[in-house]
C-alpha cells in the first residue's frame, strides 16, 4: 500500500470507488433509495472534485490502483474516507487517518469534526471519535441518518 497526495486526474477514480463502496458497504445500513441518493449512477464530476480543492486530500493505492481516499479541511473537517469495498478491514483507514492526524497536527486543529454514515460510525468510535449527535439529512430529496462525530487532541469530547 502506497499513501500519497490525491492529484486532479484521481476524481474519476475516487468517484467510482466511492459509488461502489457506497452501494456494496453501506447497503447494510442503508436501503436502496438511500444508497441511490447518496451515490447515484451520474453526477457532475467537476463539482465532486472541486470538493478537494484546498483540502488536505489523500489516496491510497495498491498495485497503481486507488483504494481508498479521504479529505480534511484546514479547519479539521473532515469531509470524506472510503476504503474500497475489497479492502475493507486491512488497516487502509487507519493508515489513511494517522496521515490526517500528522496534517491536524501541524495546522494546530484541536478537533477534528466529521459526519459519519451508520456504517462507518465503528472505525471513527475505535480512532477515539465521539459522537456529537444523531443526523438525519436530506440528500437528493432523501433522508439518511448520520453522525457528527469529535475527535479532540489530547483528550475527550463531551457527547450531548
Amino acid at each position: 500500500m502506497k499513501l500519497r497526495p490525491f492529484r486532479s486526474d484521481d476524481a474519476i477514480d475516487c468517484w467510482r470507488m466511492f459509488r461502489d463502496t457506497v452501494h456494496r458497504v453501506n447497503a447494510r445500513d442503508y436501503s436502496q433509495e438511500q444508497l441511490n441518493a447518496w451515490a447515484p449512477e451520474s453526477i457532475d464530476l467537476d463539482h465532486w472534485a472541486q470538493r478537494f480543492d484546498g483540502h488536505v486530500a489523500v489516496v491510497v493505492e495498491s498495485d497503481s490502483r486507488i483504494i481508498g481516499f479521504a479529505d480534511m479541511s484546514h479547519a479539521g473537517h473532515l469531509d470524506r474516507l472510503f476504503v474500497s469495498a475489497d479492502h475493507q478491514r486491512r488497516g487502509v483507514a487507519k493508515l489513511i487517518w494517522r496521515e490526517l492526524v500528522e496534517h491536524a497536527v501541524r495546522l494546530e486543529c484541536q478537533t477534528v469534526c466529521t459526519e459519519a454514515s451508520i456504517t462507518a460510525k465503528p472505525f471513527f468510535e475505535s480512532v477515539g471519535f465521539v459522537v456529537i449527535a444523531r443526523q438525519e439529512v436530506e440528500c437528493r430529496g432523501v433522508t439518511l441518518t448520520n453522525y457528527r462525530m469529535e475527535w479532540r487532541r489530547g483528550g475527550l469530547v463531551e457527547s450531548v
